[in-house]
């Protein structure tokens, strides 16, 4: 008996780990700030572990009936928990909170409860000390292997809903496997026999059809046709079709429509590279869509363009697709250009290039992740590659609906030492939108933009640097990396206008 309960115990203590990982990847996925959903939810999960294992002292009867009996609800609930709450959110975000931590709350409880009854089982065969060591080794292996497992594998390769029903799979699977190696000692017998039956099929069945209910759920979300959706190590990407227009979201969140992409894009670049006529080598941080590297290759004396986006997919993405090329018209096929995937701060910290354009378009600061890409630090490090003349360029979400976080961004680049300029333009899918160029010296727009454009021109760039009353500076503190305010002011003005 001793060993098979031990094996249990290292895959139970993975399944019990991975639901925690789930549950707080799905959070940060749907809410943002990661750091925020992930140390709630393991709050909420340690408790709810420790409520568990008070409770076990009241479990009584045949300990083998009710162990295999609660691998096979936490099977149950933990395999089906990634679906239930993505459909939920899908449908109406407003319980998704609720629901998220009340079945965190539960599936908790019942893990806490599995270790304390597998030591009761075992205490008649094992010395005391040999048991906790023992049962406490294989505990901490199994997390050990999931957790390096997690995000490796299971996330961008089965992705959150089918990994779910993975590990509620092997929890039944133990469930049964108890059940054969201990018929002996076990009654009832044919009750169990038929709930772990029911408990492996309706999670065989959910694995299985699980692409075409997440696809059938994102489509409820989206309203529109999806027509490409796969998680990455990094994000979720979708991109979709309404009549003839796409749309880029990553982790649910809108990227670009190509109705007025041309807009966002035009405005980013133009009103600073058009100022650089000797510009010769550009940095584009971000902006794996190409988008920005577009509007960039209409200047001909730029010889050099280095591309640096955290993940491959995207660029592979927007360097294949037929219709995402025609978007940014092969961009990222260009013998002018080198792809990095890599992170951007440490590209930067490993790198010595310097550069007389960088464009930094980063998603917006909604978690930490990104957050440290908006801080003093970085941009003190951003420093160091731009030359004397050069100049930066800031997308900084938008200064009306997140007017403390656009003016958090300013404060942050001036705090780091650079000369700011911030400007905005209206973007239809976004509303005003916010941008900021820094430089060591102070921005004098460029008489011409001599290249073609659809929505920038000369006589239009004075009215982008001007501010009405609803958008005028407000006092803000700059952003900084062991604080990181600006993702928390982001995530409450945002979470004012989306209603979350």
């Amino acid at each position: 008996m001793q060993r098979p309960l031990l094996i249990s115990v290292f895959i139970v203590a993975s399944c019990g780990l991975a639901y925690e990982l789930i549950a707080g990847a799905l959070a940060s996925y749907l809410l943002g700030d990661s750091v925020t959903q992930f140390s709630t939810v393991i709050g909420v999960y340690l408790f709810a572990m420790g409520i568990g294992s008070w409770l076990s002292k009241h479990v009584g009867g045949n300990l083998l009936a009710r162990f295999i009996q609660i691998e096979l609800l936490v099977g149950l609930l933990g395999g089906l928990s990634a679906g239930f709450l993505f459909l939920l959110f899908t449908l109406h975000s407003g319980p998704f909170r609720l629901a998220l931590y009340g079945l965190v709350l539960l599936i908790g409880i019942l893990v806490g409860l599995e270790i304390p009854l597998i030591m009761r089982i075992l205490k008649r065969e094992v010395a005391f000390k040999d048991l906790v060591a023992q049962v406490l080794t294989f505990d901490y292996i199994g997390a050990l292997a999931v957790s390096v497992l997690f995000p490796l594998l299971l996330a961008p390769h089965l992705g959150l809903v089918r990994s779910a029903l993975l590990f509620g799979l092997l929890n039944a699977l133990v469930a049964a496997w108890a059940l054969w190696l201990f018929r002996a000692q076990i009654g009832a017998m044919a009750a169990l026999r038929a709930q772990c039956v029911a408990v492996i099929g309706l999670l065989a069945l959910g694995f299985g059809f699980a692409g075409a209910f997440v696809s059938m759920a994102e489509a409820n979300l989206y309203n529109e046709d999806i027509v490409h959706a796969e998680s990455s190590p990094y994000q979720r990407i979708v991109v979709t079709r309404w009549r003839d227009e796409l749309r880029l979201y990553l982790n649910h969140n809108l990227q670009f429509s190509s109705r007025d992409e041309y807009r966002y894009h035009e405005a980013l670049v133009h009103p600073g590279l058009a100022s650089l006529p000797g510009a010769r080598r550009v940095l584009v941080l971000g902006g794996g869509d190409g988008m920005a590297v577009r509007e960039i290759l209409k200047y001909p004396q730029v010889e050099k363009i280095t591309l640096v986006d955290l993940d491959p997919r995207m660029t592979e993405l927007f360097a294949q697709s037929d219709m995402l090329r025609a978007l940014n018209a092969d961009a990222l096929k260009s013998p002018k250009l080198s792809i990095v995937n890599a992170d951007a701060l440490q590209w930067l910290e490993q790198s010595d290039e310097v550069f007389d354009f960088v464009v930094a378009d980063f998603p917006d600061p909604s978690n930490h992740s990104l957050g440290k890409l908006y801080s003093t630090a970085f941009y003190r490090l951003l420093k160091q590659h731009v030359a004397e003349t050069g100049r930066v360029v800031v997308q900084a979400t938008s200064p009306l609906y997140a007017r403390e976080s656009y003016w958090t961004v300013v404060a942050t680049l001036e705090a780091a030492g650079w000369q700011t300029a911030p400007y905005h333009a209206l973007v239809q899918s976004f509303g005003e939108w916010g941008y900021i160029l820094a430089g060591r010296r102070d921005y004098r727009s460029p008489a011409t933009i001599p290249v073609a454009t659809r929505f920038i021109t000369p006589d239009a760039l004075p009215a982008l640097f001007h501010f009405p009353a609803d958008m005028a500076r407000i006092a803000a503190e700059p952003n900084r990396l062991d604080n990181q305010n600006l993702v928390r002011i982001f995530e409450r003005e945002w979470g004012r206008v989306l209603g979350n």
